[in-house]
């Protein structure tokens, strides 16, 4: 499978310039690769959360401050911050420049480069202690905040699509939610997650999920 994985094409930046809720939803299921000098790791995705400027959850509904000012810039772009003094968070620019949108990776599947994985997450001890959350899977494949404002068409992190025919990717698999840890806009069903993934975060919110339904 890893060398499949390999051969796999970038997205394209225009893929990201779309609207956030279409680009969350569809990133299920999309490899997220992360190259660093110690090596190359790789994860399915399985849980994102969208975030527009139209949305009191979101950095950018305060307009262009100086953090949040990556969000209205071209798409296919990392934006990385750092939170509780501890993790850093990756999310994934969208929306065609000057409108406002980001994507948060929650949770991702090792697929290549567990090993090293788990030498950067020496505590972990479960597999979904491993990459479910996104500020274990920021350290488990090696983000930083050196990669804020780095190209999502790599060299350095890059999104390939495989095979979409995996069961768990059929609509009554996919599970919308409100988003974990906001305070405002949690009326807003702007979770996606694949349903029984083990790596998707265990959340009182998967109480409150639903079918995903097409828009």
């Amino acid at each position: 499978m890893s060398r499949d994985l390999l051969k796999l094409e970038p997205l394209e930046a225009d893929w990201y310039a779309r609207s956030t809720l279409d680009v969350a939803h569809e990133l299920l299921g999309k490899i997220l690769f992360v190259k660093t000098k110690q090596g190359l790791t790789a994860g399915r995705i399985v849980e994102t959360e969208a975030y527009r400027s139209d949305d009191p959850a979101s950095h950018s509904s305060r307009g262009k401050t100086p953090r949040a000012s990556i969000m209205f810039g071209d798409p296919g772009i990392a934006y990385v911050y750092f939170i509780y003094g501890m993790y850093e968070m990756l999310n994934f620019v969208t929306e065609p420049h000057g409108d406002a949108g980001a994507v948060l990776i929650r949770g991702v599947e090792p697929v290549l480069g567990e090993e090293l994985m788990r030498k950067r997450r020496k505590t972990a001890r479960t597999a979904h202690d491993l990459t479910g959350g996104p500020g274990k899977l920021c350290r488990a494949m090696g983000i930083e905040m050196k990669h804020n404002g780095a190209s999502l068409l790599g060299p350095e992190i890059w999104v390939a699509a495989p095979d979409q025919s995996a069961s768990d990717l059929k609509a009554e698999k996919v599970r919308v939610s409100p988003r974990i840890g906001i305070s405002e806009g949690q009326d807003r069903l702007w979770r996606f997650y694949l349903a029984e993934n083990k790596f998707v975060s265990r959340s009182p919110m998967n109480q409150r999920s639903k079918p995903f339904r097409s828009r």
